[in-house]
């Protein structure tokens, strides 16, 4: 049974920090580039980050980026997005989510194949 389940999410102040985790399981982690998405109230799904499998390739939305890093810890099969300095505009749903066949487009979420339940980050101002 293929499971994806983000953890970390919750209340932090502009400027803060936040750590968020997607443990895995159920499918071969390794093959899979893995990708962080967000929702936020009113607004269409976003991708915010990916990592290739083994992490050749790292992306990031432009709106994240010096903000964000994304890894992955192939042993665990876990994935983290570590996210700094965090804005107001930054709340929303988070989904971690795994595609098998990724292609150029990293932030589309029709190409993934498995996706978390969502965790909630609220950013204060």
């Amino acid at each position: 049974q293929v499971q994806l389940v983000e953890s970390g999410g919750g209340l932090v102040q502009a400027g803060g920090s936040l750590r968020l985790s997607c443990k895995t399981s159920g499918f071969p982690f390794d093959d899979y580039a893995i990708g962080w998405f967000r929702q936020a109230p009113g607004k269409e799904r976003e991708g915010v980050s990916c990592a290739s499998s083994s992490e050749l390739s790292k992306y990031y939305a432009d709106s994240v980026k010096g903000r964000f890093t994304i890894s992955r810890d192939d042993d665990e099969s876990m994935v983290y997005l570590q996210m700094n300095n965090l804005k107001p505009e930054d709340t929303a749903v988070y989904y971690c989510a795994a595609s098998w066949a990724l292609g150029s487009t990293w932030d589309n979420a029709a190409k993934y194949n498995y996706w978390g339940h969502g965790i909630q980050v609220t950013v204060s101002s």
